[in-house]
């Protein structure tokens, strides 16, 4: 039997005829993978074996996993209510205060009805602090209590205030405060701060068709007092210039408000208090002290003439009581029966 010869092992290189290497089919597995580093993770730094990316590689080269795995930074913390009512006061109160002057023609008023607005707000902050529109709800409480009809009984409020300086800011005032207040209300929400028509129905308490024939017939009545404001583009301008020109004073500090709150809440707890030990202490006096059954009234006394007066048999004599001891000892038992004597 004859013997095949083994085949050689095969070449490590191979040599081109011209005296250059050839790589060999090894080498050129290597090269592919060195090409392309996406197949090769162990090689790739920048990718993570699920294939992910990882930003970080390339931005801060010297990202380590330990830094990867750190917890992100902690919230700012919240603010306390009190921290949360002066935020919304310092935002909200000075232009609140230009546009309640606007309603109500009266500076002093317009200060007073925004901390009394803002008073309240503080009372009710649980119910103000998560209302989708705090200053929405400042703003209501303001215009109600400046259009209350109770101030013209007061007595500084009977006097009238010096008008504004120009002639045209004056004439502008004078047909604001001519119109009626829900009409005067009206038209400054939607013409004076750009609030939607739904919007200033819902603040107004009427309906989207009413709010917009007020603010028609408003427009109308500006228009024909002052022609140059028949642009609803000039009118809100204007009105937002007669609010910015004029000195009006702050209102007090948010401290200040938030004290006289709680100070106002303090006085009407005790009234009330006060009220029902009142109320208590009546409802027991009548309770002790009020007849527990009917009495006929008595008719009122008459003299009557012809009667003699009315007058006793006066003390007895020795002999009458006698006769007296006499008649009682004799008829204990009742007098005899009487029977007729037959003759």
């Amino acid at each position: 039997m004859t013997q095949t010869p083994a085949c050689p092992p095969p070449l490590p290189e191979a040599e081109a005829e011209d005296g250059t290497e050839v790589n060999t089919e090894a080498e050129n597995q290597t090269d592919n993978q060195t090409d392309n580093p996406a197949e090769n993770p162990a090689e790739n730094p920048a990718e993570n074996p699920d294939g992910t990316e990882n930003p970080d590689w390339t931005e801060n080269p010297d990202w380590t996993e330990a830094e990867a795995d750190l917890e992100p930074a902690p919230p700012a913390p919240a603010l306390t209510p009190g921290q949360a009512f002066d935020a919304l006061y310092a935002f909200a109160a000075p232009a609140l205060v230009r546009q309640t002057y606007l309603l109500t023609g009266r500076r002093e008023l317009a200060r007073e009805s925004v901390e009394r607005a803002f008073q309240l707000a503080w009372q009710r902050w649980p119910e103000v602090a998560v209302d989708r529109d705090p200053a929405g709800w400042v703003r209501a409480a303001a215009y109600e209590y400046a259009m209350s009809p109770w101030h013209r009984l007061r007595l500084r409020h009977r006097t009238p205030e010096p008008p504004p300086a120009a002639l045209d800011d004056r004439r502008l005032l004078s047909v604001l405060l001519s119109l009626p207040p829900a009409y005067r209300r009206t038209v400054l929400l939607y013409d004076g701060l750009g609030i939607g028509l739904p919007e200033t129905a819902a603040e107004t308490e009427a309906s989207t068709p009413a709010a917009a024939g007020r603010l028609l017939h408003a427009r109308e009545v500006v228009a024909a007092r002052v022609p140059e404001l028949a642009d609803p583009g000039e009118l809100r301008l204007r009105l937002t210039e007669l609010g910015s020109k004029e000195s009006l004073r702050t209102a007090a500090k948010p401290v200040v408000v938030r004290s006289g709150s709680e100070r106002r809440a303090r006085r009407w707890t005790r009234a009330a208090i006060a009220f029902t030990v009142l109320l208590i202490g009546s409802t027991a006096f009548t309770l002790r002290t009020a007849p527990d059954h009917y009495e006929a009234p008595q008719a009122p006394a008459a003299t009557i003439s012809g009667v003699p007066p009315r007058s006793g048999s006066g003390p007895l004599s020795e002999e009458e009581q006698e006769i007296r001891a006499k008649l009682r000892s004799m008829f204990q038992n009742g007098p005899e029966r009487l029977r007729p004597e037959l003759r």
